[in-house]
C-alpha cells in the first residue's frame, strides 16, 4: 500500500478551490433572493387605513396653517410697487450713488496698479541684484580653479 490511508479522502488546491467557488455562487444566490424578496415584499403592502387617515388629517392642518391673508396682502404690495413710476428724488439718488461708486472703482484700480508697478520694479531690482550675484561668484570660482 504505497503510503496512502484509504479512509483519508485526498484534498488538492483544485478541489478546495472548486468548493469555496461553489459556497461563494451559493451564498450570492441567497442574498440575492432575500433582498429581492424584501424589497417585493415592501411594494406589495398598501397603507392601511390608519395610516391613510393620519396623511389625509396632517395635509388638512397643513393646508389649514396657510396664512392666506397674509399672502393676498402681499401679492397687493408686490402690485402696487410694480405699477408706481420711480420718484425723481429716487432716481436722482441711485444715479448719485452710481456714480460715486464709479469713482470709488477707478481709484481703488489706480492705486492698485501703482502699488503693483512698485512691486514689480522692486522684484526685477531684486532679480538684477541675484543675476549679477550669481554672475560673480562663477566668475570667481572659474578665475580661483584656473
Amino acid at each position: 500500500m504505497d503510503g496512502q490511508q484509504p479512509w483519508r479522502p485526498r484534498l488538492s488546491f483544485r478541489s478546495a478551490t472548486i468548493m469555496m467557488c461553489l459556497l461563494n455562487v451559493i451564498t450570492a444566490l441567497l442574498l440575492l433572493q432575500g433582498f429581492l424578496f424584501s424589497t417585493s415584499s415592501r411594494s406589495k403592502s398598501s397603507p392601511s387605513s390608519a395610516t391613510l387617515r393620519y396623511i389625509r388629517e396632517s395635509e388638512e392642518i397643513r393646508l389649514a396653517m396657510r396664512p392666506l391673508e397674509l399672502i393676498k396682502r402681499v401679492r397687493e404690495i408686490q402690485r402696487e410697487a410694480s405699477g408706481e413710476p420711480e420718484t425723481l428724488q429716487e432716481k436722482d439718488t441711485r444715479q448719485t450713488v452710481a456714480v460715486d461708486l464709479s469713482k470709488r472703482l477707478k481709484d481703488l484700480h489706480a492705486t492698485n496698479d501703482a502699488n503693483s508697478l512698485k512691486a514689480l520694479e522692486e522684484w526685477r531690482k531684486r532679480k538684477m541684484e541675484r543675476a549679477r550675484l550669481r554672475d560673480l561668484e562663477k566668475n570667481g570660482t572659474h578665475t580661483s580653479q584656473a
